[in-house]
């Protein structure tokens, strides 16, 4: 399976994992000029911005460490740009969570990073 392939799988599984857990899933892969959120949902009064990260075993580290400085300024950015577009004022509550595949376990961390 080539990268692509196997990070729609991925995001696909923290999608139902997140629908499980009462998430309302608006967007896959969201894609702006400035870069790209993989999930976007509804949690509550929360819009949430979901970036999900695979690694087959912790042998490279974990999934989270992966989302470092840049990947958030860049997720951030691209939140910015899609609540700008979609009507979303800067009252709406939203936050940024990360979905870890490590192998076989799912890891969901709640408001892992801010703006």
């Amino acid at each position: 399976m080539n990268k692509r392939a196997v990070g729609t799988r991925y995001e696909e599984e923290a999608a139902a994992y997140l629908k499980r857990r009462g998430y309302r899933i608006l967007e896959h892969s969201y894609r702006s000029r400035t870069g790209e959120i993989d999930l976007i949902a509804r949690d509550g009064e929360y819009l949430v911005f979901v970036e999900v990260k695979y690694r087959s075993d912790a042998s490279c580290g974990s999934p989270l460490e992966a989302v470092g400085f840049r990947k958030q300024r860049s997720i951030i950015k691209v939140a910015q740009f899609y609540m700008l577009t979609h009507g979303y004022g800067t009252e709406t509550n939203c936050r940024f969570d990360v979905v870890a595949i490590c192998g076989e376990e799912i890891e969901l961390v709640q408001n892992a990073f801010g703006m």
